[in-house]
């Protein structure tokens, strides 16, 4: 099969993108969706198949422009109608930091401090040094506003949903004790991590070329919800419920990223928060076709491929899956195509371009 990437003549459309997943109208092919590619796969496409320098991320305007300038290339070229972003506030958690063991690699992986976090008590709390939105700089956010090329839209997030900032700066172990000795702290911390991130989106709501936002927060793992579902109800849930509501009174969707097993959670989300679609699946939880199913006639579905797919399986069996997931749940309207968590560094480049080139196939772009 002869490469259709890069596209010569990418002709991108995030409103028929929105459209499609909001439901308003169907395509005969799904659109492409993802929620974050690893530096290690963008670099060799960026610096072979774009043919462009590489430029890191890197502290300083010039080195940010120069890196995502990249980056609008590569989401462009290898067909996106939408380009996705994250950074988000310094919030001074505790991690554990170990080499990425990905050959090739000279990133470090991080995870957070399960059995110790920042704060561990009123008195951390206040003296924890919180950030400050007014002091933060949205200059990537405005950069990628103002320079991505005509059609293409911009999903962003804050990096890091107010579950996970909660239990970081707890620490799982922490916020489980927290829960049953001191509910009135973890309140306070999840109040204030809910309310900066509120005003982080207040800020970013002002960009023009804004498509949706597409937040991040891990819930759950392969059985259930990480805390009890009402604790997520009461201290988590509200806070994706304004920010939906933020973004819907702008006229755009908002979308969910969150690993795990949520299906205690899944009518909360659906007919309260008010998600307009939900990404991140595994197959052993619930393969992405079933979930469709089950609530795809509610709210879009975004990505599935299994992540042990993408990063364990053939080329060509890459793109069969691909083409077997476009295939059921493009048809049911609703959908866009992409991995079922996202593309981290141990997926070859080659397995990622093989799912994207399936899609951009089908669409007929080159």
């Amino acid at each position: 099969m002869k490469s259709l990437l890069p596209l010569r003549h990418p002709a991108p459309d995030a409103r028929l993108w929105t459209d499609t997943l909001m439901g308003r109208r169907r395509t005969a092919v799904p659109p492409l969706v993802e929620y974050l590619v690893d530096d290690v796969v963008q670099r060799p496409i960026v610096t072979g198949l774009l043919d462009r320098q590489w430029a890191p991320w890197a502290a300083g305007r010039d080195a940010q422009a120069a890196y995502l300038d990249n980056f609008i290339a590569f989401w462009l070229r290898l067909g996106y109608d939408i380009v996705r972003f994250e950074v988000g506030l310094p919030f001074a958690e505790r991690h554990l930091v170990a080499a990425d063991p990905v050959k090739g690699s000279d990133k470090v992986r991080e995870w957070s401090d399960q059995h110790r976090g920042a704060i561990t008590g009123w008195d951390d709390f206040e003296r924890f040094p919180w950030p400050k939105v007014e002091e933060f700089d949205f200059f990537p956010y405005e950069y990628l506003d103002a320079h991505l090329p005509e059609g293409m839209g911009l999903v962003v997030s804050h990096g890091g949903g107010p579950y996970e900032h909660l239990s970081h700066l707890m620490s799982y172990e922490g916020l489980c004790f927290a829960l049953v000795d001191d509910p009135k702290l973890v309140d306070a911390v999840a109040g204030k991590v809910g309310g900066l991130l509120e005003g982080f989106y207040r800020q970013l709501l002002g960009l023009r070329r804004l498509a949706a936002l597409f937040q991040g927060d891990d819930m759950g793992f392969k059985t259930a919800t990480l805390v009890p579902p009402d604790a997520l109800r009461t201290r988590t849930l509200p806070w994706h419920t304004r920010y939906a509501a933020m973004a819907h009174a702008k006229g755009m969707p908002y979308f969910l990223h969150s690993c795990g097993n949520l299906a205690e959670i899944m009518e909360d989300l659906v007919a309260d928060v008010g998600i307009d679609g939900k990404h991140s699946y595994e197959d052993v939880i619930m393969p992405v076709a079933k979930f469709q199913q089950r609530w795809g006639g509610r709210i879009a579905v975004l990505g599935g491929l299994d992540i042990n797919v993408l990063s364990g399986a053939s080329v060509e069996e890459v793109r069969r899956a691909t083409g077997r997931l476009m295939d059921e749940c493009g048809s049911r309207g609703r959908y866009a195509i992409g991995s079922g968590n996202s593309v981290p560094s141990y997926v070859p480049a080659a397995n990622y371009l093989a799912m994207v080139e399936e899609a951009v196939a089908r669409r007929g772009l080159a």
